[in-house]
């Protein structure tokens, strides 16, 4: 049709009234005249449509062509099944730590039979490695090193079948980011690691990047310092959690112990929680008066994965 070569932008039903007017015995009516066009452009029918798709798709695409990603798959830690109880200590600021708060936390693991720990972040201080100022009295990184494996090792000691979690604090971190910053020529060298400079292979505990989850059943863990900013804030760290996650979480990092729990419009319980510390309670950098305290979680776990949490303070040598 040369009326579609002459005109070939001309909308559908502009040109139907144009070949009507030009052809009255042709195109008795505008909707004739419109069918015709619609025919001789494809877009006539299902079958019209097909052949339309299909001369549009005949090419496909060749990711191959694409450029490199370096997107990451976080997949979260989940411990094994078959565990039950597990027993969640952070905020060790090892050698900062506090031996009673510890031994509380540790009896309450041995007692009620946990066959999971998660060290929740921040076993480490690593004063020495933080970019604020450093105070020379305090203790080295090499004697700080020496403190956790000893931990380490008794913490393996008194729980030889437990799988043993170690997930990634902010101060855990200062290691990898000190040598990112002074040491980029064996920053990816798995020798100069904190898994190998602990030697955490050996004792079969699993170290779980800051940048994912750790799962005890259906509850999400993690240090917290990626979803709560600061140990300062907010004033209802567990709230805080909630807001940042809209999921029941458990979190350390702020030293405090907290809860928050709230009802979804189809009737579902969310609740979040921070832990208590196990650490000094009044460091160089807050000496005076803060939400610090000393704690430790519990969790009870089912076959399913549901879970009860209970979420203990420590006062004066005495679990609440």
């Amino acid at each position: 049709m040369e009326y579609l070569t002459k005109y070939p932008e001309t909308p559908s039903l502009t040109l139907a009234r144009k070949l009507k007017l030009d052809f009255p015995l042709l195109f008795p009516s505008l909707d004739a005249a419109r069918s015709a066009v619609r025919y001789q452009r494809g877009t006539h029918g299902e079958i019209n449509r097909k052949r339309i798709k299909n001369k549009m798709n005949h090419k496909t695409i060749d990711p191959n062509r694409l450029p490199k990603s370096y997107t990451v798959d976080r997949k979260p830690h989940r411990i094994p099944a078959s565990c039950r109880n597990v027993l969640i200590i952070s905020d060790l600021h090892i050698p900062y730590h506090n031996k009673k708060a510890i031994e509380i936390a540790l009896n309450d693991g041995l007692q009620n039979n946990a066959d999971c720990i998660i060290i929740n972040g921040d076993l480490l201080d690593f004063h020495h490695l933080s970019r604020f100022q450093k105070d020379p009295h305090k203790r080295k990184t090499k004697q700080e090193f020496e403190a956790a494996r000893e931990f380490l090792i008794y913490l393996r000691e008194m729980f030889p079948a437990a799988h043993i979690v170690w997930n990634e604090g902010n101060h855990d971190a200062r290691y990898t980011n000190w040598l990112a910053s002074h040491a980029l020529e064996i920053f990816d060298d798995a020798y100069y690691s904190l898994s190998e400079r602990l030697g955490l292979q050996d004792l079969a505990i699993h170290f779980v990047s800051q940048h994912v989850l750790t799962y005890a059943g259906k509850l999400s863990i993690s240090h917290g310092h990626n979803i709560v900013r600061g140990i300062f804030a907010p004033v209802n760290a567990a709230r805080g959690v909630f807001l940042k996650t809209k999921e029941s979480h458990l979190i350390g990092h702020t030293h405090s112990v907290s809860e928050h729990t709230e009802k979804r419009l189809s009737k579902e319980i969310i609740t979040t929680w921070s832990t208590g510390c196990l650490c000094e309670l009044n460091p160089d950098y807050d000496p005076f008066v803060n939400k610090a305290s000393h704690g430790y979680a519990f969790v009870t776990l089912d076959a399913k994965g549901n879970y009860s949490v209970r979420n203990y303070r420590i006062y004066n040598g005495v679990r609440l």
